[in-house]
């Protein structure tokens, strides 16, 4: 059993953590393309029949929920440290270690305004934030692929219009604020392409969520997509009133330049039907895909493609509870969530929405964040879980359903480790039905029922 109350007492101590985890682990030989100093560390039962998986160690319940589950399910992995000192301490290397792993990986994202101790042993701010934002441009995403329901969002990265660069940001004396845009082309045409491939091969209806006519990065990237389709099958219903590629040809061209000359090939096989929106109008439409269970694609930016799978996140919630009120008005009193789950809708509140990032080069990172996993862990540490009966202990199922998608993907044809996995998950699920166990009471049950992967 691995001591996961004392690993959360150092976390939070500021103590030794990187020794206190290195003496759970073997050192590995594996090392990141180019990093050959990077810090991997390797455990599980690595018989050779199923290709490892790498984690990353970061914060909070995102650090020990992942310990417990690896330790639990005994398959062969790699894990490089990234909690928030630590990613302070390497000056960000940790992340490009990470990042550039040539296996399938699992990112947590935990808080990004955590306070870690500098040089002089003062408080400051964590370099990088949470890391996401420089770890995918050490990482090469170009995309974040997010299914919620019927529903996918693709989030073309890094697309983000607010800066990353400090020294770049400022603000003038009338109050304008400037910041560089920090929107990469060639990854906007990876992830035009992606969009097109995966409209192509579900037959899903495919929307564009662009603002070519405000923002000039949507009018490259909605131009991009525009020169993508032409030469293809694919049928266009909603329009855009002015071709982007040729308002923006001269710029585009130079993207076009930068990509592989194989870049479109047997594309013009491929085929759907797509939408051209204005990315105002996309929220609306998706609650209405929802509501008709109509399978969509969508096509964003960072930005947007954040705040829409937000609000897919939250909207179930708002549904059910109108659907209640309305039954209420007619003189009936019923469990919206059975009458949900009846009417064939699955989405819940957000919290199962699951997340992969595509890189250029390299497997792709499943991605997940734990939003309150700082405050959860406090409550650990003060001893009381539950606040009285208050509140519920930590669920870790997330961790064991991530931990399946991620290995699957790496060993999509062993349908023994499928089958395993899938057992492990039945388990998990017989331990936590009723009364939700401690963190630590369901560690232990959990390790005395699933026996580990190879023994």
């Amino acid at each position: 059993m691995i001591d996961l109350l004392s690993i959360a007492k150092t976390e939070a101590s500021g103590g030794d953590l990187f020794g206190e985890l290195s003496s759970l682990f073997e050192p590995t030989d594996v090392k990141p393309d180019g990093y050959p100093e990077a810090v991997v560390w390797q455990g599980g039962n690595h018989d050779q029949k199923i290709n490892p998986v790498t984690h990353s160690l970061t914060d909070a319940y995102a650090l020990i929920g992942t310990l417990a589950a690896i330790d639990i399910l005994g398959l062969p992995y790699y894990a490089i440290p990234m909690w928030a000192q630590y990613r302070h301490d390497t000056k960000l290397a940790a992340l490009s270690w990470f990042g550039n792993m040539q296996s399938t990986s699992i990112k947590w994202s935990t808080a990004g305004d955590a306070y870690v101790n500098d040089e002089n042993g003062n408080k400051v701010v964590v370099l990088g934030k949470s890391g996401n934002a420089p770890l995918r441009t050490k990482a090469g995403v170009y995309c974040n692929v997010r299914p919620y329901g019927p529903i996918t969002v693709v989030r073309s990265m890094p697309c983000l219009p607010y800066s990353q660069d400090k020294s770049k940001f400022n603000v003038d004396s009338t109050g304008i604020i400037h910041s560089e845009m920090n929107t990469p082309g060639v990854q906007m045409a990876y992830s035009n392409r992606l969009f097109l491939k995966m409209v192509h091969e579900t037959g899903n209806l495919g929307r564009v969520a662009m603002k070519p006519t405000q923002a000039m990065e949507d009018g490259i990237n909605a131009g991009l997509h525009s020169w993508m389709i032409k030469g293809t099958e694919f049928e266009v219903g909603r329009k855009y009133a002015v071709d982007p590629y040729e308002e923006h040809k001269e710029s585009i061209d130079k993207i076009i330049s930068l990509l592989p000359s194989n870049f479109k090939d047997g594309m013009e096989k491929w085929g759907g039907k797509i939408e051209q929106h204005i990315s105002d109008t996309n929220y609306g439409l998706l609650v209405w895909d929802i509501i008709e269970k109509r399978d969509t694609i969508v096509l964003a930016t960072d930005l947007d493609g954040d705040r829409l799978t937000d609000l897919l996140a939250d909207i179930s919630d708002p549904l059910r509870a109108y659907g209640g009120l309305l039954a209420k008005h007619l003189g009936q009193d019923l469990d919206m969530s059975d009458i949900w789950s009846d009417m064939g809708y699955v989405t819940g509140n957000g919290r199962d929405m699951t997340s992969v990032m595509h890189r250029m080069d390299g497997p792709p990172i499943h991605e997940q964040t734990l939003g309150s996993a700082d405050a959860m862990l406090l409550r650990l540490l003060d001893g009381d879980e539950s606040m009285g009966g208050k509140k519920q202990p930590y669920d870790p199922r997330i961790h064991f359903v991530l931990i399946r998608d991620a290995y699957i993907d790496a060993n999509p044809d062993n349908k023994d480790l499928v089958s395993w996995l899938d057992n492990a998950l039945k388990i998990f699920d017989q331990v936590y039905t009723g009364k939700r166990p401690g963190f630590l009471d369901g560690y232990k049950l959990l390790k005395n029922a699933i026996t580990p992967w190879g023994v």
